[in-house]
């Protein structure tokens, strides 16, 4: 039996949160540079994405450029934003194909006027699509975000528009740029690291996390699946008891 014959199709997460680290450490074990393993970095995510729009996985959100990225080498940035603009041009007809949905979150107003009208163009283009909703994180930082809500709801407290005692979760949530988005029920984190590096802090308070040794460019359709059935394995118990569940 295959591993993906192993998945409980009816057990899914519905939303699968990747960080993908690990592209330059794949390039340099190899003597190559590191655009090269951003490159096959992308390959990845092409086929983590059919793999995710195969299986049925609602939603799909990959940590792509994050705001502390910005401090890399100017020469990595420029290669890391061309790499973007022609891999969405080349993979928006197969999103077409595969009823695939392109979003984004982040602070997008700092990427280069290209990187984000091709962006946008490729966002308005899918959204009629009703499959996998693919979220690209770009220039994006959970702390950053979580200060830009409490910015709003701050500014409508001071407006008189909301009232302090009415503030809850369910408020930040909904200033949060996942607004309308369910939170992740599985994290993956390639590339060895065990930490959460500023990504939706907020949004996985709840999730499983799955670390991986195998850095990004190796990380294909088997890899997802070996993530998900050991997603398929935990009990998530959401603060009850096992016997709670039972009931």
């Amino acid at each position: 039996m295959s591993l993906e014959e192993k998945i409980d199709k009816n057990h899914l997460p519905q939303h699968v949160a990747i960080i993908m680290d690990g592209n330059g450490r794949w390039a340099k074990a190899r003597g190559l540079e590191r655009y090269m393993g951003h490159q096959e970095g992308v390959v990845s995510v092409r086929k983590v994405v059919e793999a995710a729009s195969d299986l049925g996985i609602k939603y799909l959100t990959m940590y792509t450029f994050s705001t502390e990225n910005w401090n890399r080498p100017i020469e990595e940035v420029h290669a890391l934003m061309t790499l973007m603009v022609a891999a969405i041009k080349r993979e928006t007809p197969d999103l077409m194909k595969n009823n695939v949905r392109l979003d984004a979150i982040g602070d997008l107003s700092r990427l280069p006027e290209e990187a984000r009208n091709t962006l946008q163009e490729c966002i308005e283009e899918t959204s009629v699509n009703t499959g996998t909703t693919v979220v690209l994180a770009l220039s994006y930082s959970s702390r950053w975000e979580i200060a830009e809500a409490v910015r709003q709801i701050a500014g409508k407290v001071k407006d008189g528009d909301l009232d302090i005692a009415e503030i809850t979760e369910s408020t930040v949530s909904e200033h949060l740029t996942t607004r309308n988005i369910p939170d992740p029920d599985l994290l993956i984190r390639t590339g060895g690291e065990q930490r959460l590096s500023n990504f939706l802090l907020w949004q996985l308070s709840y999730a499983e996390f799955y670390f991986t040794n195998v850095y990004w460019p190796d990380f294909r359709k088997e890899e997802l699946f070996d993530a998900i059935l050991y997603y398929q394995q935990r009990e998530r118990r959401f603060g009850k008891t096992s016997e709670q569940l039972i009931l």
